[in-house]
């Protein structure tokens, strides 16, 4: 598996934490902090691929 393919999978599996955690209120401040990380990341590898295109 790629770095790409393990960083979406980190992003999709974070999101699915934060959903969780507005439904039943798990992981306090922590789960929004790992939220913005992957958004960042995400973010970062849109933007790289373009550029490699």
């Amino acid at each position: 598996m790629s770095l790409v393919g393990i960083l979406w999978t980190v992003v999709v599996v974070l999101v699915v934490l934060w959903l969780l955690g507005l439904v039943i209120h798990i992981g306090g401040n922590l789960i929004y902090l790992l939220l913005v990380i992957a958004v960042i990341v995400a973010a970062y590898n849109l933007l790289r691929g373009r550029r490699g295109v």
